[in-house]
């Protein structure tokens, strides 16, 4: 990783940081106007507020020392310059193999939407031999920094299994489209090297313990069992064939190309955890029926914690606690516009007694975007289905123990991209994007959903 985009990652940390620090300082203004506030309170919120406040300077000296180290560098880089006589000096950039801690074939402060890269997979098919070079150094470069995750990796012979620098993976993410906010939250694995199926193998039947009738007399005893979980291996791929005109008279042809590729290869996957026949999501979880036909947030919010208490019983102590809510932008912004004067009885910790929860103000796809009144944190995924019901209006809820959401994805990528001049004879290249996953919500069969005609398309009317 260059010295760039560590500064970029501290920048995030700093923003997200100083916003973390904002919401304590929100949170101790709205208790000092509680005339019920007491002095353990006051105190427990300022220790809070004073522990943002100092990962903020933690995280603005960080930066600090990033942007020094940057200045140092470039400082030498211009007096290298000076310096090095005309006849000694290093060959041009794109004439070295570089592998390691030099700068990289592709990157993103040159070729932001990847547009180079994607241009030289399609005309590396097309003979140009320096776009070959360039994939032969890329692939170099991942192995030096990636080492074992490449090892079953394509060779570059035919170019055919190149990696997709992960700057543009990472940078595509976030895009338009429904995407992937619940695929991210959950809990990942590396998918195994060989194989087709997941197993896992689940104890149904346990061991016995009882009281001994008396002395010397026979202890309580039952066989266990376990039964196998068998999680297939799936493949999501798309393509698209390109004429060889538009990759030569083109402008940016293929990063439009390679870009919805990618956007809608997350979209399916997340898709698929969510709403796929049998072991989707949605057809895992146990339904919290909401029947209402003029629905209000504040009814709906004990169906939420009825759901919660379901995932707990169903895990028992194997619940991890680290529960999540996830539900369409909708539902969220629903929820957001209802107005009350009445609050739980019992107060969470961070969370201010009179509020339905805390909106947190991240973008969609950027993770948690607030939390409910008992603390659980919410995902935000327009992949989740709002034609359901008899009225085909319905939304749903889904309550979950994210420890027990579990999804594999091959370490290699997780996307990779393959170019074949297959279509010779009309002048088509064609490119595919393809990832190979797996995943499961029935380990323990935990999962809830609220659904009915209470969470039907909702009104913003306050209530």
């Amino acid at each position: 990783m260059t010295l760039a985009e560590l500064i970029a990652q501290a920048r995030t940390a700093l923003d997200t940081a100083i916003t973390a620090r904002q919401q304590e300082q929100d949170a101790l203004m709205a208790l000092r106007s509680d005339e019920t506030l007491t002095e353990e309170q006051a105190r427990a919120q300022i220790e809070r507020r004073d522990a943002a406040d100092a990962e903020v300077t933690r995280r603005q000296q960080a930066l600090a020392d990033l942007e020094a180290e940057q200045a140092r560098e470039d400082e030498l880089a211009q007096l290298q310059a000076r310096t090095t006589p005309a006849a000694h000096r290093a060959p041009a950039y794109d004439r070295v193999h570089r592998v390691g801690a030099e700068e990289r074939t592709y990157r993103p402060d040159q070729d932001r939407r990847g547009a180079m890269f994607e241009r030289d997979v399609a005309a590396a098919f097309l003979g140009d031999y320096e776009a070959r070079d360039r994939l032969a150094r890329h692939m170099a470069e991942e192995r030096a920094e990636r080492g074992e995750q490449l090892q079953r990796a394509v060779g570059t012979g035919a170019f055919a299994g190149l990696v997709v620098p992960q700057y543009l993976t990472d940078m595509y993410a976030p895009q338009a489209q429904a995407n992937r906010p619940f695929a991210d939250a959950i809990r990942h694995h590396d998918l195994p090297a060989q194989g087709m199926q997941v197993n896992i193998s689940r104890v149904t039947t346990g061991a016995s313990v009882d009281l001994q009738t008396s002395e010397n007399t026979a202890v309580t005893e039952q066989d266990m069992d376990d039964t196998n979980l068998s999680i297939p291996v799936q493949t999501a791929a798309g393509q698209q064939t390109i004429s060889r005109q538009s990759i030569e008279r083109g402008a940016g042809v293929e990063a439009v190309v390679m870009d919805d590729l990618f956007r809608r290869y997350n979209t399916n996957l997340d898709n698929k955890i969510l709403n796929q026949a049998s072991t989707g999501l949605t057809n895992v979880a146990t339904a919290v029926a909401y029947t209402d036909a003029t629905p209000t947030a504040a009814e709906l919010y004990p169906k939420v914690i009825e759901g919660l208490a379901g995932v707990e019983a169903s895990m028992l102590d194997m619940a991890s606690g680290d529960n999540l809510a996830v539900m369409h932008s909708r539902r969220w912004y629903w929820m957001q516009n209802a107005m009350g004067s009445t609050w739980p009885m019992i107060t969470q910790p961070g969370i201010i007694a009179q509020t339905l929860g805390a909106n947190y103000a991240t973008s969609y796809g950027r993770g948690v975007r607030g939390i409910l009144p008992n603390g659980t944190p919410v995902i935000v995924d327009n992949n989740i289905a709002a034609n359901l019901g008899a009225g085909t209006n319905e939304d749903e809820i889904y309550l979950v123990d994210r420890q027990e959401c579990h999804l594999w994805e091959d370490p290699d990528a997780p996307m990779y991209i393959r170019a074949e001049q297959t279509k010779a004879a009309s002048l088509g290249v064609l490119l595919v994007v393809y990832g190979y996953f797996a995943y499961t919500h029935q380990r323990y069969a935990h999962a809830r959903k609220i659904a009915g005609t209470g969470l039907i398309t909702p009104a913003y009317t306050g209530v």
